[in-house]
């Protein structure tokens, strides 16, 4: 089909007309008489848009947007209010709507013979009424629906057959399916029992906030304690809210707390399942003592509990200490102990000699398949004389790299082997060193250190001996 144009009179507001045939892109180009207002006049060229998206009350997902304006248009033509409409991103299942209106720009009766759909999950809505007369400045609308039944993008158009010179307009159609966020998350992991005394089982179970989704859930579950073995998973079925697992207890040689967790899209619920041993049981309160530094021929005293945890008597035949300067006292061995009872041993550390002294104390029992109890012991004896030295020292004064802080170092005269004294970097001129011992002279010297951490040459030596 061949064009043809017509010249618009001066001062008209129509437009240049140019046929085109069935499918074309057509253009719309408005003109405005001399004295009239542009915004007066861009304002009636839209007011198809206004309305052009209703939604339905009831709707749970939002309406498509009109995007660009009209589609464009020539006398004798229909004109849609938009070229494109966009549902946006809809929820599986729920429903958007949107309205477009399609206006008659001529001045002559259009006849609408046909209004199609394309594209997975667009369709009509409400009765249209074909064919349909469209008077003159007259405006027919159309509703589509969109309603995804799956994840991802849709593509369709929405056309208009009429015997307008425009013929058939198409209108593009689009939006996104989207799957609706699961509600349910883990809401607890919980057992019938909160103990167990030698072996056993414990029903176990775990619970979501909410209904599981098709496919269920999987939840991750773990033991923190190699007692107490749980299924690696457990899935909650669709529709159910909880699922059910046993943890199977093996016997423990002393009293444990076993942690249970289970894990479900990034939350985690933990359960404390207490392990109780069938027999007799020990606990000590601490494995190991230090004293610190204690002064020479001044005792130093702390105390350790030792419980009977287990079910039966627990007998407690020998405790054995070895070790300068460390005694014991409190506990006459043998002893025995009714389940739940404790007793206290008191340890001493009264330094005869000056220096670092470690000590261990071995427990025998009537406890089966137990490691044998032991509480390792260590102390220091220092001099209570009262003597220190004292260290003074100029700051470097030539030097392009300024100091910020001094090492100090200490020998024992007659040895070449220097010991750091400042655990960190002393930022003062002075340092005093309280660890000297009676009878012993010492050799010290400084170094100088700068920001970066890098130190000095040493420098020169000071000897001092202790009376």
């Amino acid at each position: 089909m061949h064009s043809r144009f017509f010249a618009p009179r001066a001062g008209s507001t129509r437009s240049a007309v140019r046929a085109f045939s069935a499918n074309q892109k057509f253009r719309f180009n408005s003109h405005f008489q001399s004295g009239s207002s542009p915004q007066r006049a861009y304002k009636r060229w839209w007011v198809g848009l206004a309305s052009a998206c209703i939604c339905a009350t009831t709707l749970l997902s939002g309406c498509g947007s009109i995007e660009g304006g009209p589609a464009g248009g020539v006398p004798g033509a229909l004109v849609p209010s938009s070229s494109t409409i966009s549902f946006g991103t809809v929820t599986v299942g729920q429903t958007a709507r949107a309205t477009v209106s399609i206006r008659n720009e001529s001045t002559n009766p259009v006849q609408i013979s046909q209004v199609n759909v394309s594209g997975q999950s667009f369709t009509l809505t409400g009765q249209n009424n074909l064919p349909a007369t469209i008077v003159s400045a007259g405006v027919y609308t159309v509703t589509v629906q969109f309603e995804p039944t799956a994840a991802g993008s849709a593509a369709g158009d929405l056309t208009v057959v009429s015997n307008s010179a425009s013929g058939t307009a198409t209108i593009t159609l689009s939006g996104t399916g989207a799957v609706a966020a699961n509600p349910a998350s883990l809401s607890a992991v919980s057992c019938d029992s909160e103990s167990i005394v030698g072996t056993g089982s414990d029903s176990c179970a775990v619970t979501l906030t909410a209904a599981a989704p098709a496919g269920g859930i999987a939840v991750t579950l773990a033991s923190s304690s190699a007692s107490v073995a749980v299924p690696a998973t457990v899935t909650v079925a669709a529709g159910s809210v909880s699922a059910g697992f046993s943890a199977t207890v093996a016997s423990v040689s002393a009293a444990q707390t076993a942690t249970l967790s289970a894990v479900a899209g990034g939350a985690t619920r933990t359960f404390a399942l207490q392990l109780s041993i069938s027999g007799p049981g020990l606990t000590v309160g601490s494995t190991t003592v230090s004293f610190g530094n204690v002064n020479l021929n001044t005792p130093a005293t702390q105390s350790v509990t030792l419980t009977s945890s287990g079910t039966t008597a627990l007998t407690i035949s020998a405790g054995t200490l070895t070790g300068p300067g460390f005694t014991m006292s409190g506990v006459t061995f043998p002893v025995t102990l009714t389940p739940g009872q404790v007793a206290t041993l008191d340890l001493q550390f009264d330094p005869a000699t000056s220096g670092a002294a470690t000590g261990l104390v071995t427990l025998s029992d009537n406890v089966t398949g137990a490691a044998t109890a032991t509480i390792a012991l260590s102390g220091t004896g220092v001099s209570a004389t009262g003597y220190q030295v004292q260290l003074t020292w100029d700051a470097p004064t030539s030097t392009t790299d300024p100091a910020v802080g001094y090492n100090i170092y200490r020998a024992e005269s007659g040895s070449a082997s220097y010991t750091l004294l400042n655990s960190s970097v002393n930022t003062q001129t002075t340092y005093t060193d309280t660890t000297v011992q009676d009878g012993t002279s010492y050799t010290y010297e400084v170094t100088s250190v700068d920001a970066s951490g890098v130190q000095s040459v040493p420098s020169n030596t000071y000897t001092a001996a202790i009376p």
